[in-house]
């Protein structure tokens, strides 16, 4: 017996949008961070911190937090693609700008998309699903072009620009390793556990051998602010939230709702920033809401033929 579902409902839609509009939120709270705390030493701090608060409400709860024999291949494989993915994307802010950066990192859910019929083929995309994907990113690259046209990073912004892409692909690499091997069975708290235990070791390693320090005076309090929206809300709460959704929902159309993320980190910017919202931005997000309603349409049911005398079903 198992409690997945072939198509997304009310809580699930819920969830996703709260993710997004919480990650949307942590760009500019990273950004903030990153004035005084080193990338890799912030990385490995937060994911650090969620586990000791993983690991005290697990133990609230009754949890238990060790893996099974037979996860902790697939465990440690996907702790170091979380730990790489974001050590890519707080070591390429420091090249590029944020808003190039979250275009190239949400190119994961196209990568989901591409290579979740490998792992999991009753995950594949129609037609009408692979258009909305289509849609939704189009809207996301005309809500961020609107900054393409300004001054450039820097003489090294191609590298900050390639970390992102390659972040994209280690955080698509983490989701088909979840659902294409015994985690995806795993209880969530599990999973996340051995994502937060080996990146922060992975991610303190790449610190101390970078020559990365804490700084030396004390941090302002918009600082400490940035590291406990981060530490609390986001790794902790929103990433075992992610990890529940993606064993009980198909990763191909809950990853499509993550391109909402970039959009609401515009609107955050409106808000907590004084940006201006401007008609472009009206538009793509437009484009990405009915971008991601075609994505989780529900997909008709396809009759499967049995031999003669058995039950027909429906994949």
């Amino acid at each position: 017996m198992t409690d997945r579902k072939t198509q997304l409902d009310a809580l699930a839609v819920a969830c996703l949008v709260g993710c997004a509009l919480l990650w949307g939120v942590n760009q500019t709270a990273t950004k903030l961070a990153l004035q005084e705390v080193p990338p890799l030493l912030q990385a490995a701090g937060r994911s650090l911190g969620a586990a000791v608060l993983l690991g005290l409400w697990a133990s609230l709860r009754g949890l238990p937090l060790k893996l099974a024999r037979g996860t902790w291949a697939p465990g440690l494989l996907a702790g170091l693609l979380f730990a790489a993915e974001f050590g890519c994307m707080f070591v390429g802010l420091q090249y590029t700008s944020a808003s190039r950066m979250v275009v190239f990192v949400y190119l994961a859910p196209f990568i989901v998309a591409l290579a979740m019929p490998l792992v999991a083929p009753g995950e594949r995309l129609g037609a009408l699903q692979f258009g909305g994907l289509i849609v939704a990113f189009a809207g996301v690259v005309w809500a961020f072009a609107e900054g393409w046209g300004a001054a450039a990073a820097g003489p090294r912004q191609w590298l900050g620009d390639s970390l992102g892409v390659v972040a994209a692909a280690l955080w698509a690499g983490t989701t088909l390793t979840i659902r294409g091997s015994s985690l995806s069975q795993a209880p969530p708290e599990q999973t996340l556990m051995c994502q937060l235990l080996v990146s922060s070791v992975a991610l303190g390693a790449a610190a101390w051998f970078s020559g990365e320090a804490w700084p030396a005076g004390p941090l302002r309090g918009v600082t400490w602010a940035a590291l406990a929206f981060q530490t609390v809300i986001i790794t902790f709460a929103s990433y075992l939230l992610w990890f529940w959704l993606v064993r009980h929902y198909p990763a191909t159309r809950i990853s499509a709702f993550t391109l909402l993320t970039p959009v609401f980190g515009l609107l955050a910017g409106v808000w907590l920033l004084d940006e201006p919202l401007t008609v472009r931005l009206l538009v793509a997000l437009a484009a990405v809401v009915l971008g991601t309603a075609l994505v989780s349409r529900p997909a008709p049911l396809r009759v499967v033929a049995q031999a003669p005398g058995s039950t027909p079903r429906a994949d």
